[in-house]
């Protein structure tokens, strides 16, 4: 059980007595450590898997320490989040402590609120509605009651999203609202759990006797009511074991607070304390600048960083990139990403991470504009969409009738027969063109396809019966399959994960630290998410940042302090742009690429000479002279609504082109060109390479690749038949 532990692990394994604080650092191991100590323990025979309580912060980590405990047979360990153990005692203790049935969870808790506020003859729009339920969130992790909400935020430091006064009349009456109605929010389940085991000390006796060991990890995250449940748990006993790392403290807007962790000590003199900094995810190049971002840190939290040790072989360079605007950030990125999956690293490797979501949309053009594939993260949990839902109800369909049913036709291997049953419910070997609802329904079918081939493939002779009995074992895991494409996430959502190539975007002022970030303590939190980026990544990382929000605007930006003395002329000033046009930005620690013939030589030439939008001046458009700022009207240069001068002979017969191409391909037809770059050619109808390079979405790739069909179609040939 202890062999391929290093020390420090090993250390860990081994402590199965008295109070164990682990202080752990980014892909230092620190799962397969606690997941190691609790089967030792369990093998040895001091741990009784049943009562054993491991809790961490979301269902995807929970299931993978499910995972981890199976493999290792410890089962009958309870490894589970805060709220799903804390539900399962309230769900049990009830009808003792309460009487009759529990109260039902309200489904959407920002109806509930939208309802409390027009009580109160206040009206949220939007994003007010969902800053205020946020807020109520905090208030309840914090244990704030309405009467307390308005200093309770002055004294944290925390700006409303309302007056304060407003929000506190607003989650009064959502509290209300839920009485009247019987109704319960998540953040009840552990106030209540926390009320019962308060006042009824026999059933605080009962959960005490069932579980006598508790593991918490990513306890730099748990909120004050979080800390009072585990308290109640633990009794005045000491069999406790926490795992966390101040460094990666980025939640302190819903309430959490790395205080627990640093403080465990002085609540625990005795704990025996273990520190893992071996990094086993990251180069030597990676931990470098992770390490030296902290070194720059200020507060308690920076008191107690760790210094990483790489344990990997020399890897790359991290790449710089500055770009004049955002679109060109994201075609910039876009381009390397088609590069690295070109050579050989796989898509699901590939993450682009950024601080808002509301920047994903430019990035998924300019990734549907190189033909990426790519999957957003942060939506509805794998297993719990209609769509997959509906999917494993008729495999398992299927399966009852042992391979007799109609909907497998002639399929006999595993992934022939899911295909065939996925068929029917909108799979397809093409994905949909374009993106939204369809696109994400296709995601998830073909992910559950690339399960059912990997599986056959560990197990040749695999029937649909034993997939079946493997999702549904998943499911309950929250163990998702990878989908096939390039991750997009927050660096909020990104937390926990990793891949091979990360890519680091919008690392400016502005946006790294967000601007809303004002006082030391927000600061220094925007500081540790950026750490969380950069040890995201295991061996190649890029960070860029543009100097402009779109093309033609004031170069105002400049990249994040956090850079200062980092990155590469950041200790002088940045090299002046090569020229206001260029496209590609300056990058700095890795060689350019270079090499030119025929129609590319005509891209770059042309990318040169494009009339495009100086910084002083302002993309406006064509027709009616309005200020742009939306990607795809920058993209057609004009409003939306303005009239179009487009050929639609043109537009017709090259999107007949593009359908065939997309099919040869294999790939979505927007992958070749977008419906706006089509628009924006059969209104220029361009009559060489140079005029038609100048059109944004048409960069050097696709230009030699599809510039003499398209020229030939403006021209009035017709290119769309099939050889």
């Amino acid at each position: 059980m202890l062999e391929g532990l290093d020390p420090e692990q090993r250390a860990v394994a081994t402590a199965l007595h008295g109070p164990v604080c682990v202080l752990a650092g980014a892909g230092t191991g620190k799962t397969r450590a606690i997941t190691h100590r609790i089967a030792y323990g369990v093998r040895a025979g001091i741990l009784q898997p049943t009562t054993v309580l491991a809790v961490t912060f979301t269902n995807r980590a929970a299931g993978e320490m499910r995972g981890r405990l199976r493999q290792l047979g410890a089962t009958g360990v309870q490894a589970r989040t805060f709220h799903a153990a804390a539900l399962r005692q309230l769900q049990y203790f009830w009808p003792k402590a309460v009487g009759g049935a529990l109260p039902r969870i309200v489904d959407r808790k920002v109806q509930v609120v939208a309802e409390a506020a027009a009580s109160c003859g206040i009206r949220l729009d939007r994003g007010e509605l969902r800053d205020v339920t946020a807020e109520i969130e905090w208030a309840k992790v914090t244990q704030t009651v309405p009467a307390d909400y308005a200093p309770a935020t002055e004294k944290a430091g925390r700006e409303a999203p309302r007056d304060p006064a407003e929000v506190a009349r607003v989650y009064d009456m959502y509290e209300e609202l839920k009485r009247d109605r019987g109704l319960i929010d998540f953040e009840d389940v552990l106030l209540l759990t926390v009320g019962i085991l308060q006042d009824r000390p026999d059933i605080a006796r009962e959960v005490r006797a069932q579980y006598q060991h508790f593991v918490v990890d990513e306890y730099q995250d748990v909120s004050p009511l979080q800390q009072r449940l585990l308290e109640l748990w633990l009794g005045d006993r000491e069999s406790i074991c926490v795992v966390g790392d101040a460094s990666q403290t980025i939640y302190s807007f819903t309430g959490a607070t790395p205080d627990h962790l640093l403080d465990f000590r002085v609540r625990h003199p005795g704990a025996t304390v273990v520190k893992l900094v071996r990094d086993y995810r990251s180069t030597p190049q990676v931990v470098r600048l992770a390490n030296g971002l902290l070194t720059q840190a200020t507060g308690r939290a920076a008191d107690h960083r760790l210094e990483l040790v790489s344990q990997r072989p020399s890897g790359p360079e991290p790449r710089w990139a500055e770009y004049p605007d955002e679109p060109s950030e994201a075609e910039g990125a876009a381009r390397h990403i088609r590069e690295l999956i070109d050579s050989g690293v796989p898509a699901s490797e590939i993450a682009v991470l950024f601080r808002t979501n509301a920047q994903s949309e430019t990035y998924e053009q300019a990734l549907a504009d190189a033909g990426v594939p790519y999957q957003l993260r942060g939506a509805e949990r794998f297993f719990e969409r209609q769509e997959v839902r509906r999917a494993v109800h008729q495999l398992r369909a299927a399966a009852r009738f042992g391979g007799n049913d109609a909907l497998l036709g002639d399929a006999e291997d595993l992934p022939g027969q899911v295909r065939a049953v996925l068929s029917g419910q909108g799979w397809s070997p093409a994905p949909p063109a374009g993106s939204g609802a369809a696109r994400e329904k296709w995601e998830s079918l073909a992910a559950l396809v690339h399960l059912a081939e990997g599986f056959a493939r560990a197990r040749p002779q695999v029937t649909l019966a034993e997939l079946v009995a493997e999702l549904d074992e998943r499911a309950a895991a929250q163990h998702a399959p990878t989908v096939q494409g390039v991750t997009l996430a927050s660096l909020h959502s990104a937390k926990g994960l990793e891949w091979d190539a990360v890519f680091l975007v919008g690392v400016a002022e502005g946006m790294m630290p967000i601007t809303y970030a004002r006082t030391d303590e927000q600061i220094e939190e925007e500081r540790r998410l950026l750490y969380v980026g950069v040890t995201r990544a295991r061996e190649r990382l890029h960070l860029s940042w543009a100097l402009s929000r779109t093309p033609g605007g004031r170069p105002h930006r400049r990249p994040s302090r956090f850079l200062d003395g980092l990155r590469p002329g950041s200790g002088s000033a940045v090299a002046a742009r090569s020229g206001p046009g260029a496209s590609g930005g300056i990058e700095y620690g890795a060689a350019g690429t270079g090499g030119a013939d025929g129609t590319r030589a005509a891209a770059a030439r042309a990318e040169r000479a494009a009339p495009r939008p100086t910084r002083r001046t302002v993309a406006r458009c064509k027709v009616c002279g309005r200020t742009l700022t939306d990607a795809g009207e920058m993209k057609l240069m004009r409003c939306e609504d303005c009239p179009s001068e487009m050929d639609e002979g043109v537009y017709e017969r090259l999107r007949s082109w593009r359908e065939v191409q997309a099919r040869r391909s294999g790939q979505p037809a927007f992958c070749v060109f977008t419906d706006k770059t089509l628009i924006a050619i059969a209104e220029t109808v361009p009559e060489d390479p140079v005029e038609l390079a100048r059109i944004p979405g048409v960069g050097m790739r696709k230009l030699d690749r599809y510039g003499a069909d398209v020229l030939a179609i403006c021209a009035g040939q017709d290119r769309a038949e099939e050889d």
